[in-house]
């Protein structure tokens, strides 16, 4: 048996009438890669957050080798060697690669004047490891969301680190992308470094795993050797229930032209002489969903965002129920029927300072304004449904939006955009960050408003993620479409081939 570095015993924790934690006792293994899994709300992100500082549990007790622990803050945890990799990125966008990666331990010379060119040359051999070219100049709000979560994972590399706490670090990258990280996290347990690895994509975990631990309302449910565990294993305990992703609505049931795109370009925001998106055309029915299937760099995330109104078309139009689109702005859009649900759900999807139901009612406002005064009693009712329909877990509509998990959150994300009635809504990567009972839960909704006659158009990263829910498939590769595939007719391997993927076990 290898040797226990860290150990809870009998932890528990509460938010206002929510017990997060019921008495847990968790054990990580010295050199091993323990996977913890569970849903939304199961307690995997208060479990992370106590062994890395930053929140203390009221009851029960943390061994750090055999020797009882207290930390006040995540500094004292770091010091201890215990790191955490987060899945909501910490980085400061406005300093650059380097400086974010030795924010807080930077590197000092002679008359403690900070010696950024060896900082520089440390973070170019780190971006060498991951295999990431980005320069350590580089300010960080001009990389891409995969990009900045390479940052996010390379913070924690340059700290002498005895126990490490992955939360989604695969949530933004693509598979060659992590490919290179499982290679690292071999090195780094090689060589005595633990690993707690929390993650809603199970087949992945389970490749890099030793040891799987399942969280279920707070208390550990079950655990195994990962030699010893399957998908169903895994999901069962996760749930406690019957689970699918569900399946796609009629395909009679196809109404009007709802969203047309006419050999749509737009220019890379960071070389406006290439193209992200060059000549994409796509027609998307009422009541019809579509997913937009590509690695990172594949046009996908550029497309939504220019039919959305983000970022200007260089080329092409876009027809909402025939109406050209051009020269509206984003709320008028959104007004006309077509919201877009966007990938990175802390920069452009939520406002930190609002509660959960603020946030929820934000994008709808202007149906309860009467004259010049706001009708509450109408947000509160829309807020209500909306938090029953997307099934948020909070501890109330005041909850703060900082207080819930990533997987909640997204929901809010979802239910503010579904609360302005769409005809045509899209869906950026919307199931990052969401574990499985949650994606079904997602899906399930987006099939109910398919076939009520909402046109939806989504992009995964994930290619189990496509044959879920779609009715079609397009694949898209190099800001180009590569292939179109019918869901029911294909399988994960076409779609992989026609990406340039090379076909590895998801």
């Amino acid at each position: 048996m290898s040797e226990v570095v860290l150990r809870a015993r009998n932890v528990t924790k509460r938010y206002g009438g929510t017990q997060a934690l019921k008495g847990v006792d968790f054990e990580v293994l010295k050199g091993r890669v323990t996977a913890l899994f569970g849903e939304i709300g199961a307690g995997k992100s208060t479990l992370k957050k106590i062994p890395s500082g930053i929140e203390q549990p009221p009851s029960g007790s943390l061994e750090l080798y055999g020797e009882p622990v207290e930390f006040a803050n995540t500094v004292e945890a770091r010091d201890r060697g215990i790191s955490i990799i987060h899945q909501e990125l910490s980085l400061s966008p406005n300093l650059s690669v380097r400086d974010n990666i030795f924010m807080g331990r930077e590197i000092t010379g002679k008359g403690g004047m900070v010696d950024y060119a060896e900082e520089r040359r440390q973070t170019q051999e780190l971006m060498e490891r991951l295999e990431e070219p980005i320069d350590p100049d580089t300010k960080v709000a001009e990389l891409r969301l995969g990009q900045q979560q390479i940052v996010e994972i390379a913070r924690a590399l340059p700290v002498n680190a005895r126990i490490l706490i992955m939360d989604e670090p695969t949530s933004a990258l693509c598979a060659s992308e992590v490919e290179v990280l499982f290679k690292v996290i071999r090195d780094l347990t090689a060589s005595g470094v633990s690993i707690v690895y929390i993650s809603h994509h199970l087949e992945e975990a389970i490749e890099i795993s030793d040891h799987a631990v399942v969280l279920r309302d707070g208390l550990i449910v079950a655990q195994a050797e990962i030699a010893d565990v399957v998908l169903d294993w895994i999901v069962g305990n996760m749930v406690g229930r019957g689970f699918g992703l569900g399946t796609p609505p009629g395909r009679g049931s196809f109404g009007e032209p709802a969203l047309t795109i006419e050999l749509a370009m737009v220019a890379d925001p960071t070389n406006p002489e290439r193209l992200s998106v060059n000549g994409v055309s796509l027609e998307v029915r009422a009541g019809e969903i579509v997913c937009i299937y590509g690695l990172m760099g594949a046009g996908r995330t550029e497309l939504l965002e220019a039919v959305a109104g983000r970022v200007p078309l260089a080329g092409g139009r876009v027809l909402l129920l025939g109406q050209d689109v051009a020269g509206m702005t984003i709320a008028e859009r959104i007004q006309a029927g077509l919201g877009l649900v966007p990938e990175d759900r802390q920069r452009d999807g939520l406002v930190q300072t609002m509660s959960v139901g603020r946030n929820l009612s934000l994008a709808s406002l202007g149906k309860f304004l009467k004259g010049v005064v706001l009708s509450r009693p109408e947000e509160k009712e829309l807020i209500h449904q909306m938090i029953r329909d997307v099934r948020v877990k909070p501890a109330g509509p005041g909850a703060a939006i900082g207080f819930l998990s990533g997987g909640n959150q997204q929901k809010v994300v979802i239910g503010k955009m579904l609360a302005t009635n769409p005809k045509v809504i899209l869906l950026d990567e919307p199931s990052r960050g969401i574990d499985i009972g949650a994606k079904s839960e997602v899906f399930g909704l987006l099939a109910e408003l398919a076939e009520k006659g909402l046109a939806g158009v989504y992009s995964t990263s994930e290619v189990g993620g496509c044959l879920s829910i779609a009715h079609r498939v397009i694949v898209m590769s190099k800001g180009r479409v590569a292939a179109e595939f019918d869901a029911a007719q294909t399988t994960k391997e076409q779609i992989m081939a026609a990406s340039g993927e090379a076909a590895v076990a998801i």
